[in-house]
């Protein structure tokens, strides 16, 4: 039996495989609003195979957007509009899943295919929200610096979209922590600083985040997996390291989180990313070691073989594939076939799987 076929089950939940579907931003959002295009794409790798689909960054409030197009899960009109596509999800054998972000100093920005450059109030833009008024590079706005009471708000904001996912129907909750958005300038000393109780000292960087979690995970059912997207280092001189996401993930794993989604980078303009087919594994097989929490290693996964090692030596329990599954919706029913693994094709593809 092929590893990667193989049934994993966290909490009361259990994939039918080990093939995750990233979070990808498709900018296809109206005020927050999934729409048509995510019922096709989300739809699309639910019968294709995938044992978990997972939204994009979906902001918690409006600010926490990356762009004034992302999904967003701040209102009870979210919920109404993310239930179909969630159902449709879950009746063709996928697990949904939702990842709860905030933007933080990265948010108010334009599409990828417009150049992602910030984004102002005539543009629909805002001003971000950060734990420092330093800008993430030069052309970007200067942040809002989180008071206090800011940080009580964006807790709730994180409580609240963790009440609203479960009434829309997800069985998983990622919290994101990485690429440099707001959980993840509060962890990294290049992005955060602070000089109260939540920065300067690992101790402090790590307080908010923890908040979060720990609030998240209040709200999110015993019996259902919560995650965690993380940078487990920052590709840059006196940033954020492994050594740092061990401490980091061995008390996430003491509020509940079930597993940590292994990426990296992207705090600081100008990181040089080593990026090469599974560049980030080790980051994975390190904090599944050293904090003994499963682990989901992601970044340029492409060929069934080489997910079948990852997980085989042990380096993860999931793998996640982001661009792969944009090119192949259906990766997970032709990577069966290459295994030699009888894949499970929707009756009304049957005529296809069929075919040699």
């Amino acid at each position: 039996m092929s590893k990667l076929f193989t049934p994993l089950a966290l909490r009361s939940v259990t994939f039918r495989n080990r093939i995750f579907v990233s979070p990808m931003c498709q900018y296809s959002s109206r005020d927050g609003l999934p729409t048509d295009w995510h019922m096709v794409h989300l739809g699309s790798r639910a019968v294709g195979g995938a044992g978990l689909v997972m939204v994009e960054a979906t902001a918690v409030s409006p600010e926490g957007r990356i762009s004034p197009d992302d999904s967003g899960i701040w209102n009870d009109d979210h919920v109404a509009a993310f239930k179909p596509i969630v159902r449709f999800i879950r009746e063709n054998g996928a697990v949904p899943g939702v990842q709860l972000a905030h933007a933080g100093r990265k948010a108010s920005c334009d599409l990828p295919w417009r150049g992602s450059g910030p984004v102002g109030p005539d543009a629909r833009g805002w001003q971000p929200l950060a734990p420092s008024p330093e800008p993430f590079a030069p052309g970007h706005p200067v942040p809002h610096e989180l008071a206090l009471a800011d940080l009580d708000t964006v807790e709730n904001q994180f409580r609240a979209a963790a009440r609203r996912s479960l009434a829309a129907g997800f069985q998983v909750a990622e919290i994101h922590m990485a690429h440099g958005y707001l959980l993840h300038e509060f962890l990294s000393p290049l992005s955060n600083l602070r000089e109260d109780d939540y920065g300067g000292s690992l101790e402090n960087r790590m307080r908010f985040p923890l908040r979060v979690a720990r609030a998240v995970r209040e709200e999110w059912p015993l019996d259902l997996p919560l995650f965690v997207r993380l940078s487990c280092v920052d590709w840059a001189e006196g940033g954020w390291s492994l050594d740092q996401s061990v401490c980091l993930c061995r008390l996430l794993k003491d509020l509940g989180v079930d597993l940590i989604d292994c990426s990296s980078g992207f705090v600081a303009s100008g990181e040089r990313v080593p990026f090469a087919p599974g560049f980030q594994v080790p980051f994975a097989a390190a904090i599944r070691a050293e904090a003994a929490l499963p682990t989901g290693a992601v970044g340029l996964i492409t060929d069934p073989v080489q997910a079948e090692q990852i997980l085989v030596t042990g380096q993860a329990d999931a793998v996640f594939l982001a661009r792969e599954m944009l090119r192949d919706p259906y990766w997970p029913l032709h990577a069966a076939r290459e295994l030699g693994v009888e894949a499970v094709w929707p009756d009304q593809y049957l005529r296809a799987g069929k075919q040699g």
